[in-house]
């Protein structure tokens, strides 16, 4: 699969860097053939040194939070990207990956394995599907609250300032936390459908046949055809969603400010995301550390798009180290928002433990909130050795 960000039980996603299109490579290509040879290549040199470009305008009146902050609440922020990684989900419980004793990776001997990342291969799943169901099953231990993170994300869209929000997590939290199918794009799947995986059939099934199956201890099979059943999540061998490649085009054109919390940026093709964004556009990281950004040497050669928080020619990339809720905290602070966000988690916390009192009343194992927050994870890292192998605590979520 594309190399992945997102991990949890299941949400996987495969090493992607061939199969996502890229609309640059496509106007270059297609620009030779009213060219020459020699000129073409000039030409693209050019696009690719920045030759012969105005030099980026600086829109933040300063590179800090408060920076950040008062561009939001300017006239010139009207579209603001969010792109999620596990770190947003760590603070409701969700495990990670490789917490030394706690996670998942240092607890899957009693799978027996032949190598931990196994249990988020595609191919090991068709073959051997008990190990996943079981750890899904260890995962779901009844209902994971929203984080401060993905109710500020909420408050975005109250504003009506949220374009979209980017998620490699699959633990279906951002629907929980009241964002609609529109504003998301879940782009190393969810647990809230499952499909059946014969060639022929394809049956779609809702997040509760999926979770009776799973605490059964049966082996999902498919009512019409009894073909393996798997959680809409992206394994390893997989391909992103459609809806990613889609959206991806079109939303990058126009946003105003790109938010990056909680990921290490280590996964191809979701870490491409923040050189997408238009070249004034300025890029806040909210992380436990800095991540994304460029390598020294392609840096110096003109060729890299990734973020630049420290040199001397940093012009728009901010980071705040720390929790990402407290960072979100610090900027609702910023803006105003605070005592709002802070009523919204106590409102919407309120409500799923009312529910929750009432599903126990009523003598059933409680219902996830709204879309459901079954095994909250986001996708496995990548295999030891590989590109993504140093992803940060922060985005290691299940992402």
């Amino acid at each position: 699969m594309a190399e992945r960000d997102a991990a949890g039980a299941g949400g996987i996603e495969a090493e992607r860097g061939s199969d996502s299109p890229d609309s640059d490579s496509d106007s270059e290509n297609g620009g030779a053939s009213g060219e020459s040879e020699m000129d073409f290549l000039r030409n693209l040199l050019s696009r690719t040194l920045g030759l012969g470009r105005k030099k980026p305008e600086k829109v933040l009146d300063e590179l800090t939070l408060d920076g950040v902050s008062r561009f939001m609440q300017s006239e010139k922020c009207r579209n603001v990207v969010c792109i999620v990684g596990a770190g947003i989900s760590t603070s409701a419980g969700i495990p990670d990956f490789r917490s030394p004793g706690t996670g998942l990776y240092a607890n899957l001997q009693s799978y027996n394995l032949p190598y931990p990342e196994a249990i988020f291969e595609i191919n090991y799943f068709k073959q051997h599907p008990e190990p996943f169901f079981a750890l899904a099953r260890e995962l779901y231990p009844g209902q994971f609250k929203p984080t401060v993170c993905h109710y500020f994300i909420r408050l975005l869209k109250e504003k009506g300032l949220l374009l979209r929000c980017y998620t490699q997590n699959i633990d279906t939290l951002e629907r929980v936390a009241g964002l609609g199918q529109e504003d998301l794009v879940e782009a190393h799947g969810t647990f809230f459908t499952s499909h059946c995986l014969g060639s022929s059939c394809k049956k779609q099934y809702t997040l509760d046949w999926m979770k009776e199956k799973i605490f059964s201890t049966v082996t999902p099979k498919c009512d019409k055809c009894q073909s393996l059943v798997k959680p809409d999540i992206v394994f390893f061998g997989e391909s992103l969603p459609p809806r990613f490649f889609t959206l991806m085009q079109s939303d990058f054109q126009k946003v105003d400010l790109l938010i990056i919390m909680g990921t290490s940026l280590q996964v191809q093709p979701f870490a491409s995301l923040v050189s997408r964004v238009p070249t004034n556009t300025p890029r806040l990281l909210i992380n436990k550390e800095k991540t994304g950004q460029s390598d020294p040497f392609m840096s110096l050669m003109g060729l890299s798009t990734g973020m630049d928080f420290d040199s001397e020619k940093a012009y728009r990339d901010v980071a705040w180290l720390g929790e990402c809720d407290e960072g979100c905290t610090a900027l609702a602070d910023l803006l105003g928002w605070k005592n709002e966000l802070e009523e919204l988690v106590k409102k919407e916390h309120s409500a799923i433990d009312a529910k929750s009192g009432q599903a126990g009343e009523a003598g059933a194992s409680p219902s996830p909130p709204r879309a459901g927050a079954t095994a909250s994870l986001s996708t496995p890292p990548a295999k030891p050795g590989s590109s993504t192998q140093k992803e940060s605590d922060a985005g290691s979520k299940v992402e």
